[in-house]
């Protein structure tokens, strides 16, 4: 029987297991409530095991699935104190005798702000958000572990994501969408779905390293909101200044913005043989709009 742990089943390893799950014979799943363990596992005609884990400490059941972990998923986020997988579970992952994969989800924003320059996985990571330096140290952590113990460990470094429930037709159709105007801001983008692909792919090719996972046009951020008001057949939002923008924005959503950068993912192709399904947020939103009609 395979068994996968992913840590953290949120939103990319949600899609994921929709996507991918049925290579798995057994697949359990970390959330931080009980009220949200009961909810999944009870829409997931018992295949999905749902254990609470609040990165303090650990369950027998959740250490014992550990044991028996044949590849583990982690999207759990670090904190100050580090990577809590880690920090209570370090020692069933190197004594669980069938793990052959792990794949750390982590972010484009290890590389910090680059003026808007093209970066690849070559490319020093310079992290200057608090958050941004807290996954640059959970990324070591876990390649470390991988190294000690034999353990591929796959690093894939998310471009912004977006996906069903999660997109800017969303956005437009509840009159959330701003459309920010920042001269010479870029963003990349990419969709969950093809998210999903590159954890599948790193799983089964038991794939070690870095990759970024990004799509290939990094574009203004105002671009997507104008393509969704377009297919839906509305005007899009006015533009805002950046400036105007900013005096009412959260201080983690400012940091975003203080950084600019165009992510290559020729790595993700080439290495992991990853084929976009949504290469651009155009095919994305296109795919999702026809969904929702």
């Amino acid at each position: 029987m395979s068994t996968l742990v992913c840590f953290g089943f949120g939103y990319s390893a949600e899609h994921f297991v929709q996507m991918f799950g049925e290579r798995f014979d057994r697949i359990v799943g970390t959330v931080r409530s009980t009220e949200r363990a009961a909810i999944l596992s009870a829409h997931d005609n018992g295949r999905l095991k749902a254990i609470v884990f609040d990165g303090n400490t650990a369950s027998p059941e959740l250490r014992s699935a550990v044991h028996d972990a044949d590849a583990v998923l982690v999207s759990a986020p670090p904190d100050e104190n580090g990577d809590p997988v880690l920090r209570v579970l370090a020692g069933e992952l190197a004594h669980a005798a069938n793990l052959r994969s792990v794949v750390y989800l982590s972010t484009i924003g290890v590389y910090g702000d680059c003026g808007g320059a093209w970066v690849d996985e070559a490319t020093p990571a310079k992290p200057e958000a608090a958050r941004s330096r807290e996954r640059l140290a959970a990324e070591q952590a876990w390649q470390d572990l991988g190294a000690r113990h034999g353990i591929a460990v796959a690093v894939l470094r998310l471009a912004g994501i977006y996906g069903p429930g999660q997109n800017a037709l969303a956005q437009v159709a509840s009159g959330r969408a701003r459309r920010i105007v920042k001269p010479g801001q870029i963003f990349n983008r990419i969709h969950v779905g093809d998210i999903a692909q590159a954890i599948a792919a790193a799983l089964m090719r038991e794939a070690s390293g870095i990759f970024n996972v990004a799509d290939d046009e990094p574009t203004p951020p105002g671009d997507p909101i104008a393509f969704a008001a377009q297919l839906m057949g509305v005007a899009p939002p006015p533009e805002i200044p950046f400036e105007t923008a900013a005096q009412t924005m959260s201080p983690m959503a400012l940091s975003f913005w203080q950084e600019c950068r165009r992510v290559r993912n020729d790595k993700l192709k080439n290495e992991l043989g990853v084929r976009l399904l949504y290469p651009t947020y155009r095919e994305g939103l296109r795919g999702l709009f026809a969904k929702a009609r």
